[in-house]
């Protein structure tokens, strides 16, 4: 008899639903999660018989992870997590606990900005607009959901985790390994190790949670700003996408498609990696996002830090891993590297090699002991500036300290 830890996590267990509504709201959040989890594939074929044993191993290397973190990174958070939980996941779990995310993250701000510009209600356009930003929304997710392998959600609580929780999706961690031809429990442990860092992050900076939701609240205000200004911004980037696909158009493609694309790219040029969130912001909430930015960069960076810090003596076959996972990407369909575009993963790359930098150069000049400062308050944390010269931070945190 399969044992209830061996099973594929429900997400929306002892939460809230994720598509549950609030009243009209400008995105219709129960359209994003069954249409995320409709859309969501379902991954490789695993008999039934062979999918416990592989829940069980992934939950098993997630425990087991958990003191080589602490061993890293000194942090003594790393002692005691249970203030969160930790959720083996399929595809359509993890596409519904992602919805769920955003709704909690998202929703609160939106409606309260959405409520000082329209006190009487929502006008019907919007509430009728809500259920086709929750199907997009909900078919991006369902896209992403063949593509994470785990992701620590800080905003999606309950009581028995008030802390978030860390969901492993084990379907895209079996797909990757065998496409990968490595060994499959150390590759298990070393993605654990990344994911979570996460979870130990959050836990020894407590007031971390407060402060990304004060910053993504303050970014939203830019996505309620006029219809006709978002409606513009969302042109520009369907313009830069246009100009992308149609200058590469294959022989015998139309000619005049290839001639708008390209004089869309001359007057408006998209840089490469700018996603959705970039195009709908004004100044105040650039700011805003380069405070999100700086914090994203150092958390992937200190957990990218943490996977490399373990040898040969804790996964064997490590440095086979770190080769062929790094060229991962380089066999992704036109597709794929469409909507990674429009979705700006492009720059997420860059915060995993940005933040990476910032902390090693941190560590270096300050050990590990020393740069943990940056987890006991958030003026200690880097600004985007610093991220990119870290001896500025290390010299501001040697007048702290």
């Amino acid at each position: 008899m399969t044992s209830e830890r061996s099973k594929i996590a429900d997400p929306s267990q002892g939460n809230a639903p994720a598509g549950a509504e609030r009243g009209p709201g400008v995105v219709r959040w129960g359209v994003a999660a069954s249409t995320a989890r409709t859309l969501a594939s379902a991954g490789p074929k695993v008999s039934a018989t062979q999918a416990a044993p592989m829940v069980e191993d992934i939950r098993l290397k997630a425990a087991a992870s958990v003191e080589h973190v602490h061993r890293i990174t000194g942090l003594e958070a790393a002692r005691d997590l249970r203030d969160s939980e930790v959720l083996v996941v399929d595809r359509a779990g993890w596409a519904t606990a992602a919805v769920g995310g955003f709704r909690e993250m998202l929703d609160p701000s939106l409606r309260a900005a959405m409520g000082s510009k329209f006190p009487q209600g929502l006008p019907l356009t919007l509430r009728m607009g809500g259920y086709g930003v929750g199907a997009e929304l909900g078919a991006l997710v369902a896209f992403l959901s063949g593509h994470v392998l785990g992701q620590y959600d800080p905003f999606s609580t309950s009581p028995a985790a008030p802390g978030g929780r860390l969901l492993l999706v084990a379907p895209n961690i079996v797909q990757t390994e065998r496409k990968l031809q490595v060994d499959t429990g150390d590759f298990r442990l070393w993605v654990a190790l990344h994911e979570q860092t996460h979870r130990v992050q959050f836990a020894a900076a407590p007031w971390l949670r407060g402060h990304l939701a004060a910053q993504i609240a303050e970014l939203t205000s830019g996505l309620t700003s006029t219809q006709a200004s978002l409606g513009d911004r969302v042109k520009r980037l369907s313009g830069g996408v246009r100009s992308d696909t149609e200058t590469r158009a294959p022989e015998g493609a139309s000619a005049v498609g290839q001639t708008e694309g390209l004089a869309a790219a001359q007057q408006d040029p998209l840089p490469e990696g700018l996603g959705l969130l970039d195009l709908v912001a004004g100044p105040q909430e650039r700011a805003a996002l380069s405070r999100v930015t700086a914090v994203m960069s150092l958390l992937e960076g200190h957990a990218n830090v943490v996977m490399d810090g373990v040898d040969a003596s804790v996964i064997p076959t490590v440095k086979t891993i770190r080769q062929r996972f790094e060229t991962r990407g380089q066999d992704r369909s036109a597709l794929q590297r469409l909507v990674m575009r429009v979705i700006g993963m492009a720059a997420k790359q860059r915060q995993y090699q940005d933040g990476a930098r910032f902390v090693r150069a941190g560590v270096d000049a300050l050990g590990m002991q020393g740069f943990n400062v940056v987890w006991e308050d958030q003026t200690n944390l880097p600004t985007e500036a610093e991220l990119h010269a870290p001896q500025e931070w290390i010299s501001r945190m040697r007048k702290v300290s």
